[in-house]
C-alpha cells in the first residue's frame, strides 16, 4: 500500500511514515476502537508508534452504547459483596483471580478515568452517584445518565487524538494476522476501497468487540462479527466458552429492522418492572441477566405474546426524563412516554462473555499477540455478566496487556 493511499485512510496525520514493500510500520497495532483499544494506546510510552484500525467509523463501537454505567469498589467492605456478586451472577464459574483484579483496581480506573475528563454524575454534595443493576447486592455503580459508555468512549477518544504517536485508520478491516516462526508479528487488512494493507508490528492487540452482527436481533452494531476469534482460530490460538452468549432481557421491542434498542438494567434497578400481558407483575426483575431473560421467555410462550412489559410507574418522572433522558426520547420516537404508560420490551442478543483465552496479562496463546475487551475471555464473567461489569474489565484488562508489552520489551517477564 503507497504512502497516499494509506493518508487516505489515515485520520489524524497527512504525511504517513511507511515502505512500500512492507507496508505501514509501528510498534504496537491496536484492532479496534472500543474502550479496550483506547485504553490500552493511552497506556502505553509515547515514545511507541501505534497504529489503531477501526472497521467501520469510531463510533460505530458498542462501547458507545453501553448505558448503565461502570462498577467501582466503594469501600474496602464492598470487595467481598462484589465478589460474591459476579461470582454468583457467572455461575461460579469465573476465575477467582481474575475478578480480584478487576475489583481492586477499580478505584484507580475511575479516578484515571476522571483525570482524563470523564464525567459522571454527583449527588447534591458532590459525591459520586452510586446506583445498582440486577445481581448486585450494593449500589456501586457511576454513571453519566443513560449514556455512560459513549461518555467514557469520547472522552478517551479526545485523549487518544491529542497524541502524536497514535494514528487511527477507519474504515480498516482486518483479513488476517501475520504469524512468523510461532509469533504474531502484525495484520494484514484492507480499507474501504479494498486496497491492501500490510501492517507489521512488534505487538498486537485485538479489541475486536463481540459477534452480535451474526445474530438476527442483537444490541450490537452489525459489523462486530467475531473478527478476532475466528482468525485466532484459524491459527490455533485458544478459544474459550464461545457458547456463553448472554441474552439482555429488555430491548425495546420492534418490527423494524436493525439493532435492537437497549432498555437498561438500571431501570429496573431505579425499580421499573416487568408486566404480564394482564398487567401483573410475574418475576424479580433485579435477578441475574440469564434468570429474567428465562423468565420473560415462559411469560411470553403462556401468554402467546411477542413481548412482555415494561412499567416505570413506580420511578419517578424527573428520574426518566433525566437519568433515563436518552431511553426517554428514543421510546417517544417510537410512541411511547414511559413516564405514562408501560413499554414492550423482549430479551435479544447481547454480550459475548467467552472469546480469545488470554492470561492475567491479557495474553493469548501465540507470543507478542494481545486480546482484550469482549473478545477476549480472561474469566471474569464466567456462565453469565453481572450488569456493569463490562467496561470496567476492557479497561483494567487493556491496561494490563499495555504495561506486559512494556515490560516485555525491556526484557522482564512473568508467570500469569
Amino acid at each position: 500500500m503507497s504512502a497516499q493511499a494509506t493518508a487516505q485512510v489515515a485520520t489524524g496525520e497527512k504525511n504517513a511514515a511507511t515502505r512500500q514493500d512492507r507496508g505501514l510500520d509501528c510498534d504496537v497495532a491496536i484492532v479496534g476502537c472500543g474502550v479496550a483499544g483506547l485504553y490500552a494506546a493511552l497506556n502505553l510510552p509515547r515514545h511507541l508508534r501505534i497504529v489503531m484500525l477501526s472497521k467501520e467509523d469510531v463510533a460505530s463501537c458498542d462501547s458507545m452504547l453501553a448505558q448503565g454505567g461502570i462498577c467501582v469498589m466503594r469501600d474496602h467492605d464492598d470487595y467481598d459483596y462484589w465478589f460474591d456478586d459476579t461470582m454468583r451472577a457467572g455461575h461460579n464459574e469465573c476465575r477467582p483471580q481474575s475478578v480480584d483484579t478487576m475489583i481492586w483496581s477499580s478505584r484507580e480506573i475511575i479516578n484515571d478515568l476522571i483525570r482524563m475528563g470523564v464525567e459522571f454524575d454527583r449527588t447534591p454534595d458532590g459525591d459520586l452517584d452510586y446506583t445498582r443493576e440486577g445481581a448486585h447486592s450494593r449500589n456501586r455503580i457511576v454513571h453519566h445518565a443513560d449514556v455512560t459508555g459513549k461518555e467514557i468512549t469520547t472522552k478517551l477518544l479526545a485523549r487518544v487524538r491529542e497524541l502524536r504517536n497514535v494514528r487511527i485508520c477507519e474504515y480498516t478491516t482486518m483479513d488476517d494476522i501475520l504469524v512468523e516462526d510461532g509469533a504474531c508479528v502484525g495484520v494484514h487488512a484492507h480499507d474501504r476501497d479494498g486496497r491492501a494493507l500490510e501492517l507489521r508490528a512488534r505487538d498486537t492487540v485485538l479489541a475486536t468487540g463481540g459477534v452480535g452482527g451474526l445474530y438476527e436481533h442483537s444490541t450490537n452494531y452489525p459489523c462486530l462479527t467475531g473478527d478476532g476469534c475466528r482468525i485466532c482460530e484459524e491459527h490455533g490460538v485458544a478459544l474459550e466458552h464461545m457458547d456463553y452468549v448472554q441474552i439482555h432481557p429488555t430491548t425495546l421491542y420492534s418490527t423494524k429492522p436493525g439493532r435492537s434498542f437497549l432498555i437498561s438494567e438500571a431501570c429496573r434497578g431505579e425499580g421499573a418492572v416487568l408486566l404480564d400481558k394482564n398487567g401483573n407483575r410475574f418475576t424479580d426483575e433485579l435477578q441475574p441477566r440469564d434468570v429474567v431473560s428465562a423468565a420473560i421467555r415462559r411469560q411470553m410462550e403462556k401468554d402467546g405474546t411477542k413481548h412482555v412489559w415494561l412499567s416505570f410507574a413506580n420511578v419517578p418522572d424527573e428520574v426518566c426524563r433525566e437519568h433515563f433522558s436518552h431511553i426517554y426520547e428514543r421510546c417517544l420516537e417510537e410512541g411511547y412516554d414511559i413516564t405514562r404508560e408501560p413499554i414492550p420490551v423482549v430479551p435479544a442478543q447481547h454480550y459475548l462473555m467467552g472469546g480469545i483465552h488470554v492470561d492475567q496479562n491479557s495474553m493469548t496463546g501465540m507470543a507478542h499477540l494481545y486480546a482484550a475487551g469482549e473478545t477476549s475471555c480472561n474469566g471474569v464473567h464466567g456462565k453469565n455478566r453481572l450488569a456493569s461489569n463490562s467496561l470496567l474489565e476492557s479497561l483494567v484488562f487493556s491496561r494490563l496487556a499495555a504495561r506486559d508489552i512494556v515490560r516485555r520489551r525491556h526484557g522482564w517477564t512473568q508467570s500469569a
